[in-house]
């Protein structure tokens, strides 16, 4: 496998999944690999019929990619896992949709799903981005803690007359989707690691949510818009902002153009390129207590950035909670000594 010809890309050997994971997603995924044996058990719970199931679904109804099919979207995967070191290239395959979307399916062997959709949508840099955004799944292993999602929401369902094993569920799940919705951030990393274009993961999250007439988008004008909804005039539309956040498991299109474009802005992108990233060999040594830290300072950054009024009016307490509940979970993991040194 090689880089594209036309333009020459950095490949990251080695690199880990946790140099473009948010730091909310970076600390759930820390804390439940830490859990021994628990995505042995996850994975074969979701394996066992789903991804044979998954697997011929698309193998029998959609078309895989390969040299002689869908040529350049194989070459495009092959370069991209040759980039991220993916150490086995996931299948590829492009089913016949309207709907734009993508995704990683699978946890035993992960395969990416391409709609036509979102193929007919994006120029090659922009599908590269999309491509990336799903290797980016494969390698921090989302699908494995996607399917507990899956689950706890059939759970939900099931028990929604049960008002008080509703709430108790339901509050687990709203924090699962606020780590889905960091996930998909994380991943947008990933995209842009693979194509390394700063442009081409613009206009791909620009055309997500406005289409294909590029020359009518404009990325200034897509800025003004993140900033207008994230100060809005008062507080009851803060209060419509996280109601509609809720059943929701991807990040509104300004705010995901807006995240990623501060990212590749503030020096952590240069800094992966430079070839400064964790590396997968250390990931056994990653510390849990280090992790939640960076999670409560990445919200804390996001609130002090933020001109939103409510986010405004409870900024103070909101990063006292962040500071206690990082005390209360060191003193859970003394047996850190990383942690119980703070």
């Amino acid at each position: 496998m090689t880089t594209v010809p036309d333009r020459s890309r950095i490949r990251l050997p080695g690199i880990s999944s946790r140099a473009y994971e948010h730091p909310a997603d970076r600390s759930a995924l820390v804390a439940l690999r830490k859990l021994t044996g628990f995505d042995t058990i996850l994975k074969n719970l979701a394996g066992l019929f789903n991804d044979r199931a998954l697997r011929l679904m698309f193998l029998a109804s959609a078309v895989r990619a390969s040299p002689d099919q869908f040529p350049d979207l194989h070459q495009a995967l092959m370069d991209s896992c040759y980039i991220l070191d993916v150490p086995r290239v996931p299948e590829l395959y492009i089913s016949q949709n309207p709907i734009v979307n993508a995704m990683a399916l699978g946890s035993d062997k992960p395969f990416i799903v391409l709609n036509s959709g979102i193929v007919e949508l994006m120029d090659p840099e922009e599908i590269r981005f999309v491509i990336g955004h799903e290797l980016g799944h494969v390698l921090s292993g989302h699908t494995v803690y996607n399917t507990m999602l899956f689950y706890l929401v059939a759970l939900a369902n099931r028990l929604a007359l049960v008002p008080f094993a509703w709430v108790g569920l339901k509050a687990v799940i709203w924090a699962l989707e606020e780590w889905h919705r960091k996930s998909e951030m994380s991943c947008d990393r990933a995209g842009l690691l693979a194509t390394q274009d700063v442009e081409a993961a613009r206009r791909a999250l620009m055309k997500l949510a406005g289409g294909r007439r590029l020359a009518e988008l404009s990325s200034n004008e897509f800025h003004r818009q993140a900033r207008e909804y994230d100060a809005v005039p008062d507080v009851r539309e803060s209060l419509l902002k996280l109601l509609q956040l809720q059943g929701t498991t991807h990040p509104f299109a300004v705010v995901r153009f807006a995240t990623l474009d501060r990212w590749a802005a503030e020096g952590e992108y240069q800094a992966i390129l430079a070839g400064n990233y964790p590396r997968r060999e250390d990931d056994a040594d990653a510390s849990v207590g280090e992790e939640f830290r960076a999670a409560a300072k990445s919200y804390q950054d996001s609130w002090n950035r933020s001109a939103d009024p409510l986010i405004g009016a409870v900024r103070g307490v909101a990063n006292g909670a962040a500071g206690a509940g990082s005390k209360l979970f060191n003193r859970f993991t003394g047996n850190d000594r990383r942690d119980s040194d703070d």
